[in-house]
């Protein structure tokens, strides 16, 4: 690994006398910015004036999509990949592997659990990431974090010559002195908007001095404030309003340092959000098929909506599927494919991994979505699962799907707002074009050319609308899933847009 973190012992202030030094040369850098949980109808002029603005003046996508399962570290992986959960390998927010633990899902919030997934398989991730294209090409990736370990780790897992700069962690681990002296820490059970304006000072002292073509700035307070005291309350809209500040104080701290024409600012969510009205008891669901393997570990194994059966019993399978089928606030369902390419899962009245993008070794046999109303909550936000807690995300409810992207900066067209869809998964392509890079043929997000310069935008023609309906045979149960199709460049670009569910 090069030596070039050690000048970092130097006092670490952004200031004219080292912008000389850090001017990049062309092309520009990209700095995406992950607001965790920030749903397109938060930006507004009265609450998010700052980064209304930047829509103003650059590009605001209006079909933007998080990836499904709609939850924070499938969509930081599908963001280092470019590619989907059959690509990637990361299923979701809690994943089940045996060989570390027979008995329970792992949380990939931890990074420790992720480090132990590492070990035991070798692959945390089964595709090749951005970090590793811009190494391959001598240059950095910069992940910067004020969000959980594992969302920070699976943004530049490998590292990759970069850096991580996170409150838990430092990764080279030779920054962690520098961090330490540019950004004081925080007292435990710091408010969410110093967690968030800790982790901007991490970027624009310690990071801007990393000399990143690509950083990623993951916020995360107003995810874990939605969460608890949902949405529309006024807790939330303080942070987004402190959000908003940050984007601010980015945009003044890069023009300190003369670096403000060289950044092209992106800013996006892992997904979107809803208010939770309880959900189904899975546990009821799960209890007649329940039992244990001859080595004691537990036939059956759930969690985050992924049901692994593990004998592999499909009578088992079946029977699982038809009890969710009939149970209220369960919505869809999803199994392998009948055959493979088809949207039809293997079970009747299920959609197939396939058709989500979700079939890969590591699939659970069953994975289903809490079902969801566009309703009100007593803010009048719109937009309702049927899950446990105050405020969540994770369904394939079109307000989970739906997130955000807005863009501005020295390769992006202004004042232009765009319909086509695009995905979280069209970042990582998107920079690798505008740098000048080849796009590696794992990717399997596109280029956003309508948002560049000279770019050409997708032509109405070149969008197309499908649904797809899956039904029991009793027909008292049916799903509909919803996509967008756009063909550019020669090739179709499929988009999830979410899913109905009707019982008779």
């Amino acid at each position: 690994m090069r030596r070039w973190f050690v000048r970092l012992s130097a006092p670490l202030v952004v200031s004219a006398a080292v912008t000389a030094a850090m001017q990049p040369s062309s092309p520009h850098r990209h700095l995406l910015i992950v607001v965790d949980g920030l749903r397109p109808d938060y930006v507004t002029e009265a609450v998010m004036p700052n980064l209304t603005a930047l829509g103003r003046r650059g590009v605001v996508f209006n079909g933007h999509h998080s990836i499904y399962p709609t939850v924070t570290r499938v969509n930081a992986a599908s963001l280092s990949t470019g590619g989907y959960p059959n690509t990637h390998g990361l299923m979701g927010n809690s994943v089940f592997f045996p060989a570390v633990d027979k008995a329970k899902f792992l949380d990939t919030a931890d990074r420790e659990q992720l480090l132990a997934i590492m070990k035991t398989e070798r692959q945390l991730l089964t595709a090749p990431t951005l970090g590793e294209w811009l190494q391959q090409a001598g240059r950095r990736m910069l992940v910067v974090s004020s969000g959980s370990a594992g969302s920070a780790l699976l943004n530049n897992h490998l590292v990759a010559d970069g850096a991580i700069l996170h409150p838990q962690f430092t990764m080279p681990e030779s920054l962690a002195l520098a961090v330490r002296e540019a950004v004081p820490a925080l007292a435990p059970g710091a408010p969410a908007a110093a967690r968030d304006a800790r982790a901007v000072d991490m970027f624009l002292t310690v990071g801007l001095r990393v000399d990143p073509s690509v950083t990623v700035l993951w916020l995360g307070g107003l995810d874990s404030t939605a969460h608890d005291k949902g949405l529309g309350a006024p807790e939330t809209l303080e942070v987004l309003r402190g959000v908003d500040l940050q984007v601010k104080r980015i945009e003044d701290g890069l023009r300190g340092a003369g670096l403000i024409d060289s950044y092209n600012i992106w800013v996006t969510s892992d997904h979107g959000f809803s208010t939770h009205a309880g959900g189904a008891d899975v546990a009821a669901v799960l209890r007649p098929f329940a039992g244990v393997l001859s080595d004691g570990s537990p036939r059956l194994v759930s969690g985050g909506g992924a049901i692994y059966v593990r004998d592999d019993d499909q009578s088992a399978v079946a029977g699982i599927v038809a009890t969710l089928q009939r149970t209220p606030r369960v919505g869809a369902i999803f199994t392998r494919a009948a055959v493979p390419g088809s949207f039809d899962g293997r079970i009747a009245g299920t959609l197939s991994f396939e058709a989500i993008r979700w079939d890969h070794a590591r699939s659970a046999d069953i994975l289903f979505s809490p079902d969801w109303s566009d309703a009100a909550n007593a803010y009048g936000v719109r937009g309702s699962a049927a899950s446990g807690g105050t405020a969540g995300h994770g369904s394939s409810s079109p307000w989970d799907i739906h997130n955000t992207a807005i863009a501005a900066g020295p390769d992006v067209k202004r004042g232009v707002t765009i319909d086509a869809p695009s995905a979280n998964v069209d970042f990582a392509p998107t920079f690798l074009k505008a740098l000048g890079l080849p796009i590696p043929a794992s990717v399997q997000g596109r280029p956003l050319d309508e948002a560049l310069i000279n770019g050409r935008a997708v032509a109405p023609s070149a969008i197309r609308k499908v649904e797809h309906v899956a039904r029991t045979s009793d027909g008292r149960y049916a799903v509909t899933g919803n996509f967008s199709i756009v063909t550019a460049g020669g090739r179709e670009y499929r988009y999830f847009d979410g899913t109905r569910v009707v019982r008779k």
